[in-house]
């Protein structure tokens, strides 16, 4: 049975992801993927995707707003324009997306299904009835607008959706995942994120099965006409108001402990990066082993022009998204420290160090496929030892490690959705080549 693994809360937000970044996601999002088969397979990706916390984290990385509903859209996009030439050798396939094209998942799916023998047409009914459970057996108030379906060659699929509640200005996104999965109706989910909205009607939910055999049984005693005019005679309740602070759940009092011990991702509305958004002692870890790491196990890369310690720092963060333990992504904020945000949270895109990355990941990533996995080995120590060092590392508090790359932001090749960033008036010399 596949299980819930968490939940979110996700603030609502629009803006479009401009061309020079949206091109960025969709290579590093590739090559990443292309990692994360080689050292553990296509199951352990799919897995991934099908957590919440980590799928955050991995937008974060990426140079997408660190907190937003945006990443959902963003990811889903990047993969299906990255994974898509790959799609023959990784054996993934991404199909739907927002809009449009959530609504010709189906159709793509079929076409899949063509091309690798699986069954096409049993992933198209799979496709909608996931989208049906999620927008009628669980009535929350979110109206689903994406549907991405990532299915790979022997079978195995993860779906993320997403939906919005306008009002509100909040997002909810929920995983599936085909592994272990024994019902459609009863808990299916892999996770769903979203905030509290108070008392929803979760018919999917393991606890409503008698609920669910009593609605077909009237539907048949009945029949559909009679039971219209049943309902149409019962005078509308009062609404229940929920607890204050906390969310109404109609089978509280079955819950159980697995349940309660599950962890929740409470994502802010502040767009900025704060220190209560970020595990100092990781970001410390971090830090501490680019500086550690960088001059020994890069000592090749490093003579490499434009390659350097802002590179490796990059480089520990993107490290810890591939080989981290699920327990280390509850701070999504802590991964937008790799490249930035492109509305200038935490900083603005560094585009030279951001392609620097690209170029030692798709480096390492094509030297494993011909068996020399030096390089990627070199960056699995780096998470290793980020920690390792996380217990006893010291480093700059949040704030003035922030100023330091607004600072140096022009020598990096910041860039956001306002432009390139200027230099500092009080800036002189010319750039360090040294510090990328």
């Amino acid at each position: 049975m596949s299980r819930r693994t968490g939940s979110a809360d996700l603030p609502l937000h629009g803006g479009r992801v401009p061309a020079w970044l949206g091109q960025r996601m969709t290579r590093l999002g590739a090559v990443m993927c292309q990692a994360i088969v080689i050292e553990y397979g296509r199951a352990e990706l799919l897995r991934r995707l099908a957590h919440p916390f980590w799928f955050q984290c991995f937008g974060a990385v990426m140079g997408m707003d660190w907190h937003s509903s945006g990443i959902t859209t963003s990811v889903i996009g990047a993969l299906k324009r990255g994974l898509a030439p790959l799609s023959g050798e990784l054996g993934l396939h991404v199909c739907g997306g927002r809009g449009r094209h959530s609504r010709a998942t189906p159709a793509e799916l079929l076409a899949v299904g063509e091309r690798t023998g699986i069954d096409g047409a049993a992933l198209a009914r799979t496709s909608r009835l996931v989208a049906k459970v999620d927008s009628a057996a669980v009535q929350d108030g979110f109206d689903l607008y994406l549907h991405g379906f990532i299915v790979a060659d022997d079978g195995r699929w993860v779906v993320v959706q997403q939906g919005m509640h306008g009002a509100r200005k909040q997002a909810r996104r929920y995983h599936w995942l085909s592994e272990g999965l024994e019902s459609f109706v009863d808990a299916p989910h892999a996770a769903i994120d979203g905030p509290g909205q108070g008392r929803i009607i979760n018919l999917a939910d393991r606890r409503a099965a008698a609920s669910r055999e009593a609605q077909v049984g009237l539907l048949r005693e009945l029949g559909p006409a009679r039971l219209a005019r049943e309902f149409g005679r019962i005078a509308p309740a009062a609404p229940r108001a929920a607890p204050t602070g906390a969310t109404a759940d109609l089978f509280a009092g079955a819950q159980d402990a697995a349940a309660a011990m599950q962890p929740h991702l409470a994502l802010p509305g502040h767009h900025d990066v704060r220190a209560d958004d970020v595990v100092l002692r990781r970001l410390h870890g971090n830090l501490a082993a680019a500086a550690a790491c960088g001059p020994s196990d890069f000592a090749e890369l490093l003579q490499v022009p434009g390659v350097g310690a802002r590179t490796v720092r990059a480089l520990a963060l993107v490290a810890e998204v591939l080989h981290g333990a699920p327990c280390r992504f509850t701070d999504p904020a802590r991964f937008s420290l790799a490249h930035g945000g492109k509305d200038r949270h935490p900083f603005p895109v560094p585009t030279k160090v951001f392609d620097r990355t690209l170029d030692v990941l798709k480096t390492a990533v094509g030297q494993a496929r011909l068996g020399q996995e030096e390089t990627l080995a070199a960056i699995r120590r780096l998470d290793a030892q980020a920690r390792r060092l996380e217990a006893t590392a010291r480093g700059p508090s949040l704030d003035a490690l922030l100023d330091e790359e607004r600072m140096q932001s022009h020598r990096y090749g910041g860039r956001s959705v306002f432009g390139w960033e200027p230099a500092p008036a009080a800036a002189d010399g010319p750039a360090r080549r040294d510090a990328r």
